[in-house]
């Protein structure tokens, strides 16, 4: 069936935290969507809620056959029943696991510019942070394994946070590249954990590929965070899943996050992911078709209009990693400028680390008439900075 991906919904007013925004003004900044969830999603939730009971609920049967299910047909991998562990959501999963598996001033290895959220799961826990910058060439990224490797071999490094797909770069890395990746971690006791909820937000072609599955080095040296809420647009129903194969890793973990009080859903977490991941589907197909619409008609304004911006080619996510380096500026001066200027909220690129200063990054999952405006408002907000730097 068709869905309807270009009508625009009003979200202001709803306690949305991309849409708490001022008069006018158009955020496409924090990594939520513009669009309402599948209608097979929420037909589920509108029964549960119609029941109108809502007490302790529990992880069906159901959730574990949805999740499973979904992973051996979409991505290949035959997770089982036993290596899953619910979790109210992928970023207190990540906080737990840095306080279970590592002790206060060892080290979490990250490959910078990487999703900011990371740095206070490390930081934030009393652990320090050890950094390797992926390669920029000038259009695109890849891993420095030389640098990976020497910060792997530090002793005090015992942890890595891998994000597959990367966010903010929208990189699908390969086979070969997170073969090489888990073959090192294990070959220094570094445990893995690979962020994995962008994984089903790929453009039509290409599919993710989970670390797990690429080789038995991998699999029993990792801990995968996964979830419906990215690909569903389903953030604010708290429901994710960790994928642990390794029984002796899975008992800790599992002891993390039930000690951290994450492994309880609520009422509507459960049949909401079971939904998605049994009857979503076609919506998801659709959606990644119209995902990748806006990512050419974005690419195409700015090579047009924005010849001084360099949207770094990406496989998977609904974000742009826009390069602004041309304009001999930091994008911590650049974007608040911006949104001042024509009211665009974008994301700076500084917090993300490495050379994250030089860009910014662009939410575009909306429908295509909120891209075009954004599109000219980051026009006119450009324009206006070289006016401004030039009377300077």
């Amino acid at each position: 069936m068709p869905y309807d991906f270009d009508t625009p919904v009003n979200r202001q007013d709803t306690g949305s935290l991309k849409w708490n925004a001022g008069n006018g003004e158009l955020p496409m900044w924090v990594a939520d969507m513009d669009f309402p969830a599948a209608p097979e999603i929420r037909s589920a939730v509108m029964r549960r809620a119609e029941h109108g009971v809502f007490g302790y609920s529990v992880v069906t049967d159901e959730w574990y056959d949805a999740v499973t299910g979904w992973w051996k047909k979409r991505h290949g991998f035959a997770m089982q029943k036993e290596w899953l562990v619910y979790c109210t959501g992928v970023v207190p999963a990540i906080s737990s696991i840095v306080r279970k598996l590592t002790t206060p001033d060892e080290k979490v290895l990250v490959q910078t510019p990487v999703y900011n959220i990371f740095f206070n799961s490390i930081i934030n826990n009393g652990r320090r942070i050890s950094d390797s910058p992926l390669l920029y060439d000038g259009t695109g990224y890849s891993v420095d394994f030389t640098d990976l490797e020497k910060k792997l071999s530090d002793p005090q490094t015992t942890l890595m946070i891998l994000c597959n797909p990367h966010n903010p770069v929208g990189k699908l890395w390969d086979k070969e590249t997170l073969a090489r990746i888990g073959m090192l971690c294990l070959k220094h006791h570094v445990v893995v954990i690979s962020d994995e909820i962008h994984g089903d937000i790929t453009d039509p072609g290409y599919e993710y590929i989970p670390f797990a599955s690429v080789s038995a080095e991998c699999r029993i040296n990792s801990i995968t965070c996964i979830a419906p809420t990215k690909a569903f647009n389903l953030a604010g129903l708290q429901t994710a899943a960790v994928c642990i194969p390794d029984e002796t890793l899975r008992h800790k973990v599992t002891r993390a996050l039930n000690t951290d009080e994450i492994a309880e859903p609520n009422d509507f977490a459960i049949p909401a992911a079971v939904a998605a991941f049994t009857s979503g589907a076609s919506w998801l197909d659709e959606l990644r078709t119209y995902l990748y619409g806006n990512k050419t008609a974005a690419a195409e304004f700015i090579k047009n209009e924005l010849p001084e911006l360099h949207p770094v080619p990406s496989q998977a996510t609904y974000l742009l990693w826009i390069d602004c380096a041309k304009l001999n500026c930091g994008s911590s001066g650049l974007v608040p400028f911006i949104r001042e200027k024509t009211g665009l909220h974008l994301s700076e690129g500084a917090p993300y680390g490495g050379n994250g200063n030089l860009f910014f990054r662009m939410n575009i999952a909306c429908p295509r008439t909120m891209l075009r405006d954004g599109l000219q408002r980051l026009k006119k907000g450009i324009a206006a900075y070289k006016e401004y730097v030039g009377n300077c």
